[in-house]
């Protein structure tokens, strides 16, 4: 029977008591429309968040009815509301952490958090864009090549153009990291695409109010396996020839063996993935050195620990300095990161002056991995007595903690991979306002992303679960009617001018 929400919209000051609702709160608004949505990869309204007159919704999200009808519906009710608007021109230096990002979590900033949105749907492209089937040829690679890419996952529409692809090495002992073909047959031995580095275009930087270079870093595909091939060990981050003045500044040595580690045999990862970042990064800040800058680095799970590591390392190398003495800010934009070194590390980031914000869910275990017992949580005292332990961790930066038992949109299930999972993490932004406040969306996500690679939306939507995947799994029929995989164009390795930036970093 069709549902008429109707029936079901309340006066903003009436108490309900349904377990199942999606209500405003009180201070709300700025909600943005559900509809007009495809259930393709990366696609939402977070960019246009900030131009659009906010709206509050008022339903129950209790029905047998599937989610599209719903929000058919939910979109008609809704009536707008005027709210003074704000440039994200005006105030980008402090959505990029300025001020530590004080008054602006509690109550949630709605710039912050449209903005938190848009980096996390980067980090998830790197995920969309990875081809982990073990039965392609081309496992372990990107799907696209630079210039497709966003094209390719509905995410023109983000104003970015690649200017490189990164590459690691999976030589080194990171197993459920890497993902190799069964095929004897394939693009590469032994590199895996790890992210991309990306720069804003002209008509997006004139609307973020600066030019904006983004670093995302993949995380991992499998589940949560990945944390059994940690060492759990710290070693001095100088060891693996990153600079640094103090030796007891440690990190955890499995994630500084995937950023520094190379194969000179491979033309993929013949240079480390800290070479490629470098690099790259000194080229753009030459190319735009006229212009207000920005360096936001963004990943997911491992990819977050890789985003920590680089933006130390660009700081810390005076990377991030201009000709005329501007000091370029670095921000981390973190989601579902673990712990990546000891206190030193998070006192030499803090007094680098690194900004980073961790989103986290609080029934995740992967941000209390490292570091179980010895940790930031511990007392200071024990902490100090424990500093010189190799297995005593420390996070860095604010955290902006969320909890997914707050939304009526998803079930309560103990798969510690869907507390995991990075669309539910920008699922649960999209509806936070503050700790004690109501659960509203507010930027027009589609719930529906959070099912593309997991099953976490409650049955009655009628999502299917895992529900993204290639068509025909990439096979094609070819001008003789044989199936066969298709061919892709050959991925971009490293630009002619890296030996010449290598020199110059010295």
């Amino acid at each position: 029977m069709a549902i008429s929400l109707s029936q079901t919209f309340l006066s903003i000051n009436r108490q309900l008591h349904d377990d199942h609702q999606v209500l405003p709160y009180e201070k709300c608004t700025s909600v943005a429309s559900l509809s007009g949505q495809k259930f393709c990869i990366g696609r939402n309204k977070s960019m246009e968040f900030s131009k659009r007159s906010p709206r509050i919704p008022r339903a129950l999200s209790k029905t047998s009815e599937p989610l599209s009808s719903i929000i058919h519906d939910f979109e008609k009710e809704i009536e707008p509301v005027k709210q003074e608007e704000r440039r994200l021109a005006d105030v980008w230096r402090e959505i990029q952490g300025q001020d530590d990002w004080v008054g602006m979590l509690d109550p949630m900033d709605p710039l912050l958090r449209s903005e938190l949105i848009r980096y996390g749907e980067m980090a998830q492209a790197a995920y969309d864009a990875f081809d982990f089937d073990p039965f392609s040829k081309y496992c372990g690679s990107c799907r696209f090549t630079r210039r497709q890419f966003f094209d390719a996952l509905g995410m023109a529409h983000h104003g970015y153009h690649i200017s490189r692809y990164l590459f690691a090495t999976s030589n080194i002992n990171l197993p459920n990291f890497f993902k190799k073909s069964r095929w004897p047959k394939v693009w590469s031995k032994n590199a895996n695409w790890i992210g991309y580095v990306a720069v804003s275009d002209d008509e997006m930087s004139k609307r973020l109010g600066h030019r904006d270079i983004t670093i995302a870093w993949r995380g991992t595909v499998t589940r949560l396996e990945w944390i059994a091939d940690l060492m759990d060990f710290l070693k001095p981050i100088s060891s693996n020839k990153i600079p640094c003045p103090d030796p007891m500044v440690k990190v955890e040595s499995g994630f500084l063996d995937l950023y520094t580690d190379k194969d000179v045999n491979c033309r993929f990862c013949k240079f480390s993935a800290r070479e490629q970042i470098l690099t790259e990064v000194k080229k753009l800040l030459e190319l735009y050195q006229d212009e207000e800058i920005s360096i936001t680095i963004t990943g997911h799970s491992l990819g977050s620990a890789l985003a920590i590591l680089s933006a130390y390392d660009i700081v810390e190398t005076g990377l991030n300095l201009l000709n005329d003495c501007r000091a370029v800010p670095v921000s981390v934009f973190s989601f579902s990161g673990p712990r990546v070194g000891n206190v030193r590390f998070k006192e030499r980031m803090e007094s680098l002056g690194v900004k980073v914000l961790r989103v986290v869910n609080v029934h995740d275990i992967v941000p209390k991995s490292p570091g179980l017992f010895f940790n930031e949580n511990v007392s200071p005292v024990l902490m100090k007595l424990a500093e010189g332990l190799p297995w005593s961790y420390s996070h860095v930066g604010v955290e902006l903690a969320l909890d997914h038992t707050h939304s009526p949109f998803l079930k309560q299930t103990g798969d510690l991979t869907c507390a995991h999972n990075l669309e539910a993490h920008l699922h649960l932004l999209d509806g936070y306002h503050g700790k004690g406040r109501r659960f509203v969306l507010a930027s027009g996500r589609d719930p529906a992303l959070v099912n593309k690679a997991s099953d976490f939306l409650k049955d009655h939507y009628l999502v299917p679960p895992y529900w993204r995947q290639d068509e025909n799994k990439g096979m094609v029929r070819n001008k003789d009617g044989r199936w066969m995989q298709q061919e892709r164009p050959i991925l971009d390795h490293h630009h002619e001018d890296t030996h010449h930036h290598l020199k110059q970093l010295g």
